[in-house]
C-alpha cells in the first residue's frame, strides 16, 4: 500500500503500544478505518494463528490487520469515484502493505495514486467480468459442472477463471454461457470440492443426534437467540444438541444448494455471545461484519481442526459439490476438514462468513469456500451478536434522533444510499449496521453525497 495508508497503520500500532504522542489525531477527528473495525481488538489467539499460518511475527500480524482495514476503505472510496472504470482491488505483501486498484481508463491513474494505491490499467471493467460470471452461473443451472466445479472473477488477472478437472468441461461451460474467450481463463485442478460435515461423534453441535457441524456466529432475531451456520448441515425443522449433548435448538431456515446458509433458534438454556472460539479455548470477539478485500488475511474456527488462517483469494465465486452448485461464495487458502462445516471465518474482529466446503486437509493443505455472513443475515433478518452494540459513537449531541432511512441491524452493500441527519450517504463497504456506526460517524463505511 502507498505511504499514506502504511503510515496510518504504523501510527495505530504505535498507539497500541503507548508510544504515540504528537502524531496522534485530535480527539474529535473522524475515526480511521482501523479504529472503526477495531483491529486493536485482535486477541493473542488470532495473532498467534496468523503468525503460524502466514509466516508472520506479532508486529507484522498487527500491521497487516490495520493495513487491510485502511485498504478496504481506500478501495471502496476509489470504487465509488471511478464508477464504471473500476476493475477491482486487492492487497499484497506480508503486511498487506500494497493496495492495487485496477481501472479501464489510464486517465484514472493519478487519482488512484493520489490515494496512496498502485494503479493497474486493464481491458475489462469489474462490471463486465461480473456479467460474464453471471452468464456462467445461468448456464451452470442447465449444464453438468462436475468436471468444471469452480469459477470466479479474478480481478488480479482481469479474467473470469474456470477451474476444471477436464479442460474440455470448462470449454463446454464457457461455450454454453456464450462467454468471450478473451474474458476467460481455464485452470486445472485435481480434486473435487466437498462439504465438510461428517457422521462422527465429537464437539460443536449435532443434528438429529447424528451428523456434526460447527457453530458459525451467534445471532438474535428480535428476542430469539441462536446462531448462523451452513445450510448443508441441516434442514428446517431438524433438531440440534450441543457438544455436551444437551438439547439446544431447531433449524428455522436452511438453503442448500444454491446458497449454503441456515440459522438455528436455541432454547432458553443457551445464550448468544459476541465471541468465536479461538485457539486454546480463548474468546475472539466479534465487533462487526465489514467484508474484507481480496488478499486480506482471514481465520477460521471449526470443531475438527480448530483455528487456522490464510488469505482471501477470490470473491464472487461459484462452486459445484456433489449436491449442486453454490453461488456466490468466497474462496480462501484456509484449510478445513469434515466437521468444520458451518464454522466461523473472521478477519481481525469482523465476521466474514460460515464454512461451506473445499478440498484438501489441514495436514497437506487445501482450499475452502465460505458463505458470506452479510447475505445470510440479510436473508433471514438476523442481527449479528457483537461487542460494539449500544454505543452511540459520540457522533451526535444527544436530544432528538437525527432521523432518516439508515437503521441499525440492516445489511448494507456498496452503492446503497441512505439518509441520516438530513444528509444523504453512499455505502462504501458491505456491513451490518449497528449503533455507533451511524453514517456521520464512520467515513470508512459511508460517504456523504
Amino acid at each position: 500500500m502507498g505511504a499514506a495508508v502504511a503510515a496510518t497503520a504504523a501510527l495505530l500500532v504505535a498507539g497500541l503500544s503507548g508510544s504515540a504522542s504528537a502524531g496522534t489525531a485530535p480527539a474529535d477527528a473522524a475515526p480511521t478505518a482501523a479504529e472503526t473495525l477495531r483491529t486493536d481488538a485482535a486477541p493473542p489467539a488470532l495473532l498467534k494463528a496468523m503468525q503460524r499460518d502466514l509466516g508472520l511475527d506479532r508486529r507484522q500480524a498487527e500491521h497487516r490487520l490495520s493495513n487491510e482495514a485502511e485498504a478496504g476503505a481506500t478501495a471502496a472510496r476509489l470504487r465509488a469515484s471511478l464508477g464504471g472504470d473500476f476493475a477491482g482491488a486487492w492487497v499484497t505483501g506480508a503486511e498487506s502493505g500494497t493496495l492495487t486498484v485496477a481501472t479501464t481508463d489510464a486517465g484514472d491513474v493519478s487519482a488512484i495514486e493520489a490515494r496512496g494505491a498502485e494503479a493497474k490499467v486493464v481491458r475489462h471493467s469489474l462490471a463486465d467480468l461480473d456479467a460474464a460470471k453471471a452468464r456462467l452461473d445461468r448456464a451452470a443451472a442447465k449444464h453438468d459442472t462436475a468436471d468444471a466445479p469452480v469459477w470466479y472473477v479474478d480481478t488480479r488477472t482481469n479474467t473470469v477463471v474456470v477451474e476444471a478437472i477436464r479442460p474440455a468441461a470448462a470449454r463446454s461451460l464457457l461455450a454454453a454461457a456464450g462467454v468471450d474467450r478473451s474474458l476467460a481463463r481455464v485452470e486445472s485442478r485435481t480434486e473435487r470440492p466437498r462439504t465438510f460435515y461428517d457422521l462422527r461423534g465429537g464437539e460443536a453441535y449435532y443434528i438429529n443426534n447424528s451428523s456434526r457441524c460447527s457453530i458459525g456466529f451467534p445471532i438474535t432475531k428480535g428476542t430469539q437467540q441462536g446462531f448462523a451456520t451452513a445450510g448443508h448441515c441441516g434442514r428446517a425443522g431438524a433438531g440440534t444438541t450441543g457438544a455436551n449433548r444437551v438439547a439446544q435448538g431447531t433449524f428455522q431456515g436452511s438453503i442448500f444448494p444454491g446458497r449454503d446458509m441456515a440459522w438455528v433458534a436455541t432454547n432458553s438454556s443457551w445464550t448468544a455471545t459476541p465471541y468465536v472460539l479461538g485457539a486454546g479455548g480463548q474468546n475472539v470477539q466479534v465487533t462487526g461484519s465489514t467484508a474484507a478485500p481480496v488478499g486480506a488475511s482471514v481465520c477460521r474456527s471449526g470443531s475438527t481442526t480448530g483455528w487456522h488462517c490464510g488469505t482471501i483469494t477470490q470473491l464472487n465465486t461459484s462452486v459445484t459439490y456433489q449436491e449442486g452448485t453454490i453461488s456466490p461464495v468466497t474462496k480462501t487458502t484456509v484449510c478445513a476438514e469434515p466437521g468444520d462445516s458451518g464454522g466461523s471465518y473472521i478477519s481481525g474482529s469482523q465476521a466474514q462468513g460460515v464454512t461451506s466446503g473445499g478440498s484438501g486437509d489441514c495436514r497437506s493443505g487445501g482450499e475452502t469456500f465460505f458463505q458470506p455472513i452479510n447475505a445470510l443475515l440479510q436473508n433471514y433478518g438476523l442481527t449479528l451478536k457483537t461487542t460494539g452494540g449500544g454505543d452511540d459513537g459520540g457522533g451526535d449531541d444527544g436530544g432528538e434522533e437525527p432521523g432518516g432511512t439508515w437503521a441499525a441491524g440492516t445489511v448494507y452493500q456498496p452503492g446503497d444510499t441512505v439518509t441520516y441527519g438530513g444528509a444523504t450517504y453512499r455505502c462504501l463497504q458491505g456491513h451490518q449496521a449497528q449503533p455507533g456506526w451511524e453514517p456521520s460517524n464512520v467515513p470508512a463505511l459511508w460517504q456523504r453525497v
